[in-house]
C-alpha cells in the first residue's frame, strides 16, 4: 500500500527523493511494503554494488538486510526526519508513517538510524 498522494521525484543534489502533492496529517501510515531478506551471507555478496546503498539492516542481530519494495528505499536521510519506519520480521514488511503534519509539496524523509530525532552520525556525508 502506498498512499497515492506520494511520488519519488528528484530531490536536487540528493538525487531522487519521495514527496507529497497533498497535505498529510502526523500519524499517517504512507507506505506498507513487503521486503526480500537477504542473509548474512548474500548481504556480504551485495557490498560495493549499488544496490548496497538501498538496503536495510533486518532481524534483531541485524545481520541480515532486506531489499524493501514500494518506494522505502527511496526516502531520504534527516537527522529530524517527518516519517518513521517500523520493521515487522515476523510478516516482513516496512510500515513508514508520518510524526508531524506534512505541507503540499514537502519532501518525505526518514532518519537512516531508524529513529526519527537520532543525531548519530550515518555512514556518509549530509548537508546538515
Amino acid at each position: 500500500m502506498i498512499l497515492p498522494s506520494i511520488d519519488v521525484t528528484v530531490a536536487g543534489n540528493k538525487g531522487r527523493g519521495v514527496f507529497t502533492s497533498k497535505r498529510i496529517p502526523a500519524g499517517t501510515v504512507i507506505e506498507v511494503s513487503p521486503v526480500l531478506v537477504l542473509t548474512a551471507k548474500e548481504r556480504k555478496q551485495i557490498e560495493g554494488t549499488k544496490l548496497y546503498h538501498y538496503i536495510f539492516e533486518w532481524g534483531e542481530s541485524r545481520r541480515q538486510a532486506c531489499v524493501a519494495f514500494g518506494y522505502v528505499s527511496m526516502y531520504n536521510h534527516d537527522y529530524t526526519a517527518n516519517c518513521e519506519y517500523e520493521m515487522d520480521f515476523e510478516e516482513q514488511i516496512v510500515t513508514v508513517r508520518t510524526v508531524r503534519d506534512i505541507k503540499k509539496g514537502e519532501e518525505l524523509t526518514i532518519n537512516y538510524n531508524a529513529s526519527p530525532n537520532d543525531k548519530t552520525k550515518v555512514w556518509f556525508d549530509t548537508e546538515e
